[in-house]
């Protein structure tokens, strides 16, 4: 029988509030993401999948740990960490943003929140932007605070969520807008609800803001989706890469930046702002970038998981770039792949060979998002 105690690093490694409950529903193997277990296996992968675009599933994703910046100068500091302009972000708006450094490079792709007037989140993806923003404010010469608080987030991703919601918190939740969040109460258990997710499926993300509820609050949300089918899961690698979600650490990093992934929209450099990387974010884009990142469908068997190292792909026997995530999709009966390649070979139906470490496989260049590019799905 798998028990809690099966798994252990160490107090260096933190777990979730949701770490015993999870192991309950059955996770059988975590990974490491910003210095926390999270969940990586309930089974079969496949399953899951099915399981999350048919029904929902419940995921802890406490890892996306929050940084919070409150103080008199909180709107003009949050500004300055990123190229996105947030002049008309309102209370209880969120908005999906790049956190870059000097150079333009990306340092982080989080979920901004805009809980008060001076109260903001940014939702972390793997990497220390709270340290970071600690260091900016050091010297900014701006009023603010910067911690991080004690908040812990799942996420309830699948078409039947809106349903696990309502049985959750009532008709009034339904009104809740695509990226927009507000304050609820469970029971004594004081939340923040956001409809936002790292699925491209409609979702909620539930933060909870008392850890000692953690177990409690597992449970309930799986005893209310009973009914609609919910199961305990994981974030879909397979989804994730039909929408063309991001990974960071694989698809982005410090060395990437925003043109190369075609995010420019997420870049502002006519407005006044005066955020950290504009004047190189101007300069790459007044000279243009080497390379871009491309969808590719991957000719062959298929995989029987994502890529764990990046697949160099070729082209008339040079080396032109790398695949960062591929997958098989049940779905599109396809091996589906994003890759990072030089200019000259983006145009949509290029062959390429890629270098899987199990064979040299032929794939084609091809529009991404693989599925629901204007991600209908997740906004409806």
């Amino acid at each position: 029988m798998t028990t809690a105690q099966n798994f252990g690093f160490g107090t260096q490694i933190r777990k979730s509030p949701y770490f015993d409950a999870t192991v309950r529903w059955g996770a059988t193997a975590f990974s490491v993401y910003n210095h926390m277990y999270i969940p990586r296996d309930f089974g079969n992968p496949e399953q899951n999948f099915w399981n999350l675009i048919n029904d929902a599933i419940l995921c802890d994703v406490a890892v996306e740990r929050q940084v919070e910046i409150t103080g008199p100068d909180a709107p003009r500091f949050v500004q300055m960490l990123t190229p996105r302009d947030l002049s008309k972000l309102a209370v209880g708006q969120c908005k999906y943003v790049l956190i870059t450094n000097a150079e333009g490079g990306i340092l982080n792709d989080p979920i901004l929140l805009r809980l008060e007037e001076s109260r903001f989140w940014l939702s972390l993806a793997d990497s220390d932007i709270l340290l970071w923003a600690q260091g900016v404010a050091v010297h900014s010469g701006l009023d603010v605070t910067i911690c991080e608080p004690d908040v812990s987030p799942l996420q309830l991703q699948g078409p039947k969520s809106g349903e696990v919601m309502r049985a959750l918190f009532g008709d009034d939740i339904m009104d809740l807008k695509y990226y927009w969040s507000r304050r609820v109460d469970l029971d004594g258990i004081p939340l923040i609800v956001s409809r936002t997710g790292w699925s491209s499926e409609l979702g909620y993300e539930i933060y909870l803001q008392d850890t000692a509820h953690g177990d409690v609050l597992w449970e309930k949300i799986m005893a209310a989706g009973k009914p609609f089918g919910l199961k305990s899961g994981h974030t879909s690698s397979i989804r994730r890469i039909e929408g063309g979600m991001l990974s960071y650490h694989a698809d982005a990093d410090i060395n990437t930046n925003p043109y190369e992934l075609g995010l420019d929209r997420l870049v502002n450099l006519e407005s006044g702002a005066d955020f950290i990387g504009k004047a190189a974010l101007q300069r790459i884009k007044d000279t243009g970038v080497s390379r871009k990142q491309v969808g590719l469908v991957i000719e062959g068997a298929p995989l029987t998981g994502p890529n764990t190292t990046f697949w160099p792909i070729h082209r008339d026997g040079a080396v032109i770039g790398k695949v960062t995530s591929a997958i098989y999709s049940p779905r599109l009966k396809q091996n589906i792949a994003l890759g990072m390649v030089a200019v000259d070979h983006t145009s949509i139906g290029t062959k390429v060979e890629v270098a899987t470490g199990h064979g040299t496989l032929t794939a084609t260049v091809v529009e991404r998002p693989f599925y629901d590019p204007k991600k209908t799905l997740a906004a409806s």
